[in-house]
């Protein structure tokens, strides 16, 4: 057999990763390797329907499977229209109907938290705070306790100073949640989102009460809270285009 017969024999039998590497060993090589009809044969073990036609559905099969063999790459993300220079965060926090905490927030005391937590905090919770994971923490002060038992709500809006408009981010969402392993609780709401964006549902923003128990397990000691969007956003970046994305009154 000659080399050409040889390869006609032997690249049917190769996965797409490596019939793509032989593509590279010389120009003979390229040439029978891409024969569409061997990457038709590829195409139709990993998805069938796709070559029931009689001609690919995009320019050729070699490029179906180029382009949808594996999944993309994030892409880098253009930067953000909005900064946390021009936001401002209304939190209030309230222990039954009482306010235990009412603060307007500029951005960027909320936007990384850089304050050093009290000392005294569990291990598992000092970690969860240092790891590289994006979150807006700030440090409650005066610092509240609250009782095992008691219904504990919350409310989140922005606001931006570049337009003067206002959006919900958590709207009175009870921590219904204790985390005794992180020495958190929990509550969430899900985004509203602008007309704009009709398809973006189901994000939730996450707000935690940071705590020390001090050893009286019916007692809160309230330090701090911790907001973050890991559902969909993990980077500063990424926060602003989603506060970008809401429904701004």
């Amino acid at each position: 057999m000659s080399c050409e017969e040889i390869l006609k024999v032997v690249f049917p039998l190769l996965q797409g990763r490596d019939l793509a590497t032989c593509m590279l060993v010389s120009k003979q090589w390229r040439e029978i390797a891409q024969d569409d009809y061997l990457w038709k044969c590829l195409c139709a073990k990993r998805w069938p329907s796709v070559c029931k036609q009689s001609s690919p559905p995009i320019l050729s099969y070699y490029k179906l499977f180029k382009s949808f063999y594996k999944r993309q790459k994030s892409r880098t993300l253009l930067p953000p229209r909005l900064s946390f220079n021009d936001l401002e965060f209304y939190i209030d926090i309230w222990t039954e109907d009482k306010l235990m905490f009412s603060e307007v927030v500029p951005g960027p005391v909320l936007q990384k938290g850089t304050w050093t937590p009290p000392t005294g905090i569990s291990d598992v919770l000092r970690f969860h705070l240092s790891s590289p994971d994006y979150k807006m923490t700030l440090p409650m002060q005066p610092r509240f306790n609250v009782p095992l038992g008691q219904t504990v709500s919350v409310s989140v809006f922005a606001g931006r100073k570049d337009s003067q408009k206002v959006a919900c981010i958590i709207n009175k969402s009870l921590f219904d949640y204790i985390d005794r392993s992180t020495y958190r609780a929990l509550a969430f709401d899900y985004l509203d989102f602008s007309p704009a964006h009709p398809f973006v549902s189901g994000i939730r923003a996450w707000i935690s009460l940071l705590f020390m128990d001090h050893g009286n397990e019916s007692l809160f000691d309230v330090f701090g809270i911790e907001l973050d969007f890991c559902d969909a956003a993990n980077s500063e970046d990424q926060v602003l285009w989603l506060l970008d994305m809401l429904d701004w009154k």
